[in-house]
Parts: structure tokens; sequence; C-alpha cells
């Protein structure tokens, strides 16, 4: 059986012996087992990055930028190759994980504008013979920890960002979709950036918290649910780490009476049940407001059973979850719904789908007259679940909104313009849509959500991203100038 394994300039096994079942969703079967690291073998691969990075630290910007040009081609050229692998252990459809390594690609196409990001401020004689000037420098040693859903997109987030700027840095991919983490590996060695730059090591529980205490790590960025992001966030900032945690979500969308509900229906549907639901920024929720719930559930319906399900390298809409106890968790949402007096109306347990009768399938569901107490609204679902909450009004709408704890992403349809402004003003949301379901920022924007869904106070990419994995530094300088003698009060600036 093949073996993923580690990565600091080649692929190693480390020296625990544990590993853990890879699994192609669509199928059930068991394709690859994952080295799960020991605390020795993390320290291992922070060794290999604390030895690279001061090497790395002083090359030059150009050389920096002619590695992230090199590796941006490669990714261009090959990034279907990168696709079918994620879609063998996660489950998405080839197409979306094509777009998934597009969507990262975008990061590292700013990144490559690293040396503009870069620029410093300088203050020529802010006092008489007396220049400040302010610099960013990169941190060292720094760990990515990753989510099954996006093994591509969320280390693209990261990694070419932290790299361009000077850093070193481990990377921690989920032991559910690890495959992709040693394809980048590999693609970042073509492109000539040095051994012990870019280090991958696999694991779990252990892998994490080792990185996480670890006394070179000096930067976490994570990706994954409100507990885990909790723990990383409290773990890493007592052992005196930088930390952004991207947490969990349930994103809402407002559809008014005035909205386009074909445009709306569509909407609802593609952010809902695209990559069988399993996005941090996928839309759970659909608030209908006033009059408009029972045309808009019945046109979200239609669209719903003209889905199709199956195996994400066949022509279908939507693949498998990407575990067996993840489906059984998902599903037993919509019993609950069912029990807690929730109206099934597209039920995906039962789903005609084209595939092995192994994989972990669930088709789309639809739920309506869903209410804040039910348990589908209250937990991260994060499958094809879709639920429908009736307002009366645009007010009651974002009550509920800026009630929930989480703050990911939200969405409003309207064709009302002051409706549209007042909603991006008050909604406590970190990323807003306006007619657009899903609002992903582009590259050179920061991502991240408020309350529950972030901790820490940085977002990921964009100003934001470098900011993050650098630190600021003023110098102050005088030459030339004669000492004026011993003084003992406070500098003035003259």
């Amino acid at each position: 059986m093949a073996r993923v394994n580690h990565w600091m300039g080649q692929e190693f096994a480390g020296a625990s012996t544990r590993t853990a079942s890879v699994t192609n969703p669509a199928t059930g079967a068991v394709t690859a087992a994952v080295a799960l690291a020991s605390t020795h073998d993390v320290a291992r691969v922070v060794d290999a990055a604390v030895a690279a990075f001061p090497a790395w630290r002083d090359t030059s910007l150009a050389r920096r930028t002619q590695t992230l040009f090199g590796f941006r081609e490669l990714l261009n050229t090959r990034k279907t190759e990168l696709a079918e692998l994620i879609t063998d252990e996660h489950g998405k459809v080839i197409a979306d994980a094509v777009a998934e390594v597009s969507r990262g690609q975008e990061v590292v196409e700013v990144a490559c504008g690293i040396a503009q990001l870069l620029h410093g401020a300088v203050s020529e004689n802010a006092a008489t013979g007396v220049d400040v000037s302010t610099v960013r420098q990169p941190l060292g040693p720094v760990a990515v920890i990753n989510p099954f859903n996006f093994p591509a997109m969320v280390p693209l987030w990261f990694v070419p960002v932290a790299i361009a700027a000077g850093n070193t840095v481990v990377l921690k991919p989920s032991e559910k979709t690890p495959s992709a983490s040693i394809w980048l590996a590999r693609l970042w060695e073509e492109a000539g950036l040095p051994a012990g730059v870019f280090n991958v090591v696999q694991g779990d529980a252990e892998a994490v918290d080792a990185l996480l205490r670890h006394p070179a790590i000096e930067a976490v960025s994570f990706v994954g649910s409100t507990h885990v992001a909790r723990h990383v966030y409290e773990t890493a900032a007592v052992s005196g780490k930088r930390v952004q945690a991207l947490g969990g979500a349930k994103n809402h969308m407002v559809v008014l009476p005035d909205a386009d509900l074909d445009a709306a229906a569509d909407a609802a549907v593609s952010a809902g049940y695209g990559s069988a639901g399993e996005r941090c920024m996928a839309i759970s929720v659909v608030v209908a407001v006033g009059p408009v719930a029972d045309d808009l559930v019945t046109r979200i319906a239609d669209r719903t059973r003209a889905l199709s399900v199956g195996s994400g390298r066949r022509d279908v809409d939507m693949g498998p979850l990407v575990t067996r106890e993840h489906r059984d968790r998902v599903a037993s949402y919509v019993e609950a719904t069912e029990a807690e007096g929730g109206k099934l109306v597209v039920d995906g347990r039962d789903w005609d789908v084209d595939g092995d009768a192994s994989g972990f399938w669930l088709g789309p569901t639809l739920v309506d007259h869903v209410t804040p107490e039910m348990s589908v609204y209250r937990d991260e679902v994060f499958g094809p679940v879709l639920a429908v909450v009736r307002t009366e009004s645009f007010d009651e709408a974002l009550r509920l909104i800026n009630a929930n704890p989480y703050g990911n992403g939200t969405a409003l349809f309207t064709s009302s313009g002051p409706a549209a402004r007042r909603f991006q003003n008050e909604v406590q949301v970190g990323m807003v849509g306006i007619n657009v379901p899903v609002p992903v920022p582009v590259a050179h924007h920061s991502f991240g959500g408020w309350k529950n869904s972030l901790f820490g106070d940085t977002h990921a990419h964009g100003a934001e991203g470098v900011r993050f994995f650098t630190r600021a530094k003023v110098v102050t300088s005088r030459w030339g100038a004669p000492s004026g003698g011993v003084q003992l009060g406070f500098p003035q600036n003259t």
C-alpha cells in the first residue's frame, strides 16, 4: 500500500510507527497509509526549518520573487494533476478541485509582488540630523495547520506569503487528505526553493500540539473547527506565538421580497451544496423574509432535486462526504430536524448515486421551518444540508444573524440599494456578499471572520497576511554630529 510521509528537502518516514488510513470517499476503499508524527519527528522537521532560516532570510527579494514566479508557472501548468489528487482523497468533483487550486494560485500571484508589499517608510531629518526608518522583517520558522476540505487552497493562502516574506514553513496537513502537501513540496523543490524552507509533517493531535508548543515556531496559522481553533489559539498564545486561528461558521443568506428569486435560488443551491457543503463559507441557512418564503423554497427544492451525485471523477454536480463517520454525523442532523419539528422538503439520505455503493454518500437535503433552537441551526453541520428560516421582517433577519455566535460570511439578496447599504454596515460578520452568495475575497484583500469564527486579530492573505508574517523594526540614526555631552533628560526631537 502507498504511504504518505513527511518532507524536509526530501520525503522521509520518521521514527514513529503510527499511521492512519487514507480513503477514497467515492469507493470507501483504503488507498494509502499516512505517517503520524511523534513529538521527536516534529522536532526534527522544525530543526530543518530553523537551520534554513538565516540563509533564506538574507536571500534577496529579487531571488525570492524568482522562486515564487517559478512556482506559479509550474502550478498553473499542472493544476489538474493536483486537482485529481484532491478529488481522490476529499471527494469533491474535479472542476471544484481545479477551482480550489486556482483560488490558491491567486495568493501565489500576490506573493510574487512581495517587494512592493514589504516597502518600508523613511522620515528624513525627523529631528536635526536624525533619520527614522521603518522596515518589515521575517519572523523565522512558522507553522501552518490545514483542514481536510481544502488541502491545496488553504496552504496556498499562507505558505507563499510566509516564504516570500523570508520565513521558513512547517505545514501540518489533515491526515484525511495528506497527499497534496507532498505534491506541493515537490513543486516548491522543482521551482528552486532551498531545502528546509518548506517542510511537511504529517500527523494528528500529537503533531499539532508539538508544533504549538515548540519554542522555535514563531507563529501559527490554523483553519478548522471552532473547538480546535480555540485550543490552537490558547495553546500557541500561551507559548508566546503569534496566532491566526480561523474557526467554524454558520453562514446566513437573507432573501428580501424585492430580490430576483431565480438568482437567489440558484445562489442558495450553489453555495449550499458545492463541495458537498464541506466549506467554511458554504451557505447553510437561507433566511426568507416575509411573503417570499413559499415561492423561494419551491424554487430551491426544484433545483436541488435536479442535482446529480456521484464520484467526483464523473460528470456529476456533487461528490461524497470525506469519511463514513462524517457522513453519518451529517445525516444525524437530518433525523434530528424531523424530530424537532422541521419540514423535510428534500431528503438526501436515499439518493440515486452515480458511484460505488460503498462510497460515503449523502445527497443534497433541504429543510424548511427551521428555528434557532434546532440543532441543525445551532451547530456547524458541514455537509449538504440547507436550512430555511422564515422571518417577518428585514430587522428580524438582521437580529438573527447578529445573535449567532459565528461571524464568518453572510449574504443579502435584494434590489434595494438602501437595504444593501444598511446590511453591510450593521451586520456583525467579517465577510459580506451583496447578491454574491460566497463572498470569499480576492487574494489582495484579506480573508477572515468575526466572533467565534476567528481567534486572533489578523486575517489571511492580502495586506494582513503580509503583516502577520513580518514584524516591524524602527531604526533611528544620526551620522557625523557631535554628541553634545551627557544629557540625562528624556530625549526631545528638535
